[in-house]
């Protein structure tokens, strides 16, 4: 009976470090989009009110392991039974990506009156603020699913040989990393300017270390917000260019002289303004439809 139970630790203790090296190599080979997600997420969590933005980002994570919760059992079955279906999702997701890049580009570009934005914004009810709020947390939410089915397709295929025990282990492990991870370090960024504010006022002294390091962070938190902004729409481009170099050999050998990141961001800025102005195309042509 006790040689029964130490040879069940034995299997147990083997189990965990085979999980623990496939979660390695996993997590290695999600790096680059997790880090994408990063930027992406924390530029989706940015610019709400100082009140709201941690309420906000809580909604956003909730929705990030809900997401988790439907793709997963999705992943694992159309792995193990239709295959192909995983290639179409990705690509359609890739298209919604490079989609919201290109559409971020085109209203940095194209004159948009903003400063009648802000006034309006500022005119909006209680009501509408929290209305528009939501929207805005549907749109991360979304923009999540989209990076959450990548990373789960990623971390699956570097375990695609082992038992369906170790995939369901190993990929649930990396899911959780790219939810508690990314949105705890989410919210370590959009409140850098209350932490520098409970630094400047930890002590009485003018000038002294904690003040320095708290009039850093306060300054530095509207040019990280604006890094990010940047980078997560540089990182929605090479998401979805990615996606297509990785998944269509036409693609790819369009691309293959490119150095690998060019490649991808090229086709990722292509395929968004394609869809950008198709959208743009039938959005014109729905609203004179509708005036006719």
């Amino acid at each position: 009976m006790a040689s029964g139970f130490f040879a069940l630790l034995d299997d147990i203790a083997a189990l965990m470090d085979d999980v623990s090296v496939m979660s390695k190599v996993a997590a290695k080979k999600t790096a680059g989009i997790l880090g994408d997600d990063l930027a992406v997420n924390a530029e989706k969590a940015s610019g709400f009110m100082s009140s709201r933005e941690l309420p906000v980002l809580w909604s956003i994570t909730k929705g990030s392991f809900l997401n988790k919760l439907i793709i997963l059992p999705i992943a694992f079955l159309l792995s193990a039974f239709l295959p192909v279906a995983v290639t179409v999702i990705l690509l359609i997701g890739g298209l919604y990506l490079a989609y919201e890049g290109a559409e971020k580009i085109y209203e940095f570009l194209v004159p948009h009156a903003h400063g009648d934005e802000e006034e309006a914004l500022q005119n909006l009810s209680k009501e509408e603020l929290m209305s528009l709020e939501k929207e805005r947390v549907k749109s991360a939410i979304l923009t999540d699913f989209i990076l959450s089915i990548e990373i789960v397709i990623i971390a699956l295929g570097t375990v695609a040989q082992e038992t369906l025990t170790m995939q369901i282990i190993v990929v649930s492990i990396i899911a959780l990393i790219a939810t508690v991870g990314v949105y705890g370090i989410v919210a370590l960024l959009v409140r850098m300017d209350e932490f520098g504010l409970k630094l400047i006022d930890l002590n009485e002294k003018e000038d002294s270390f904690s003040d320095k390091v708290g009039k850093f962070l306060i300054a530095a938190l509207p040019k990280v917000i604006k890094s990010l902004s940047v980078i997560g729409t540089i990182a929605l481009l090479l998401v979805s260019g990615g996606l297509f170099v990785h998944n269509i050999d036409f693609v790819h050998h369009l691309v293959e002289g490119f150095p690998s990141v060019l490649g991808e961001f090229v086709v990722g800025l292509v395929v968004g303004f394609v869809v950008l102005f198709i959208i743009i195309g039938i959005k014109k042509a729905w609203k004179s439809i509708k005036q006719s």
